[in-house]
């Protein structure tokens, strides 16, 4: 049976991990947090290693356990992770795939603010007005205590992780406007959050159908909030959707 590196702290790729169970492949699952983890559903020949690598810290992984093959099913945002994984699997020859996640099909659409990054996206919530919601996560959050009297404007969204919440407010988000919840979350949902806190603008990245930027998408049009995204990271040339990724493991598993 042959040994795959599934790096898996995205919806799709548990989705994978459920997928390939019992299909031939001997799964090791990489998730950078405790929390990603826990939502790894038991499968058998399934193990799941909990915390981030760098790429040393990858190579030797696939020095160790002799993968044959490894798959890049990180966020898209999550830059720094595929160049690592990129890199490492390049030095020891590993074949690597890497599972693209499609851009909303409404995030062309009139109506939407863009920012090239979070740092673009602190400076245009400079100039403009209210309440803001971001729910970009919890690893950029320093860059927008940048924001104009952020400590009251400001309510965060994230993943309820105690050191996530316990991060944001170190960095001075008021523990009061620290809303810990796992997505997706529905078009109902995203409104009344809006509507609760009287938000003039939603933050977001682009995260697709999994990541529910179509809701958030309408919920502000709804609520009457603009919405202010964050553009992509450029893909690989040669990234896969989800059902190319699982035929071509299918093909390899023998």
């Amino acid at each position: 049976m042959k040994k795959l590196l599934l790096f898996a702290g995205t919806t799709e790729g548990r989705q994978l991990a459920q997928d390939l169970a019992g299909q031939g492949w001997q799964i090791a699952a990489c998730t950078a947090t405790d929390y990603g983890a826990q939502l790894m559903e038991p499968r058998p020949g399934l193990t799941v290693q909990a915390g981030r690598l760098d790429q040393r810290g990858i190579e030797a992984l696939l020095a160790e356990e002799g993968f044959s093959c490894a798959v890049d099913a990180t966020h898209p945002y999550a830059r720094e992770a595929t160049e690592n994984i990129r890199r490492a699997c390049q030095a020891q020859g590993v074949p690597c795939l890497r599972l693209l996640r499609p851009p909303s099909a409404s995030s062309a659409e009139e109506g939407v603010l863009w920012a090239r990054d979070a740092a673009e996206a602190a400076e245009k919530l400079c100039g403009l007005p209210g309440n803001i919601l971001l729910t970009t996560g919890s690893k950029e959050l320093e860059v927008f205590t940048r924001v104009t009297d952020y400590q009251s404007r400001a309510y965060l969204r994230i993943l309820p992780m105690g050191e996530a919440v316990e991060r944001a407010a170190a960095l001075g988000f008021a523990r009061g406007h620290i809303i810990a919840m796992q997505g997706p979350f529905s078009l109902a949902l995203n409104r009344a959050l809006l509507e609760q806190y009287q938000i003039q603008t939603m933050v977001t990245k682009d995260g697709g159908g999994p990541g529910g930027f179509e809701n958030k998408r309408r919920a502000a049009k709804l609520a009457g909030a603009a919405l202010l995204a964050i553009g992509r990271p450029p893909e690989a040339e040669d990234a896969l959707h989800y059902d190319q990724v699982l035929a071509r493991l299918l093909e390899w598993r023998e």
